[in-house]
């Protein structure tokens, strides 16, 4: 089960249904995560106030090192614990780290991004954007 950093009560994805999430899977001992956890932060400050948000789904089986790897990469996220990641391989067949899935309002995972590259980061936000525009209950968002 998912657990929220740091007070470990239960979580569930499905709570995050309204909103378009990026969910990306990472650990403290991956290397690109320390480049993609930053923009992704800036990403949500820019998408937050359109119903976007960002999940960091840690799968580090000791999570003593997410306050440092926080502190270091100065990202301010909703961090939420896989510790050995069970629903990352089970659930969504994360292989490489990090892995990006990108999830509608519904629920449903849209696109799936593994690895990370800065050239990458505009296509994300062109996809996020995409997804925010999309009508709710047959609405357009504005």
């Amino acid at each position: 089960t998912l657990k929220k950093y740091p007070d470990g009560a239960p979580f569930k994805l499905s709570s995050e249904r309204g909103h378009v999430v990026l969910l990306d899977v990472w650990a403290t001992w991956c290397e690109p995560c320390r480049d993609s956890l930053p923009l992704y932060s800036d990403m949500q400050k820019e998408f937050a106030p359109r119903g976007f948000k960002v999940l960091a789904l840690n799968v580090d089986a000791d999570p003593t090192q997410i306050p440092k790897f926080l502190a270091e990469s100065k990202v301010q996220l909703d961090v939420v614990l896989d510790p050995n990641a069970e629903y990352a391989e089970n659930t969504l067949k994360v292989k490489v780290m990090p892995t990006a899935l990108l999830i509608d309002r519904t629920g449903k995972v849209r696109s799936v991004h593994e690895g990370f590259a800065e050239e990458f980061f505009s296509r994300y936000m062109t996809e996020v954007s995409e997804l925010l525009d999309e009508p709710v209950d047959g609405v357009k968002k504005k």
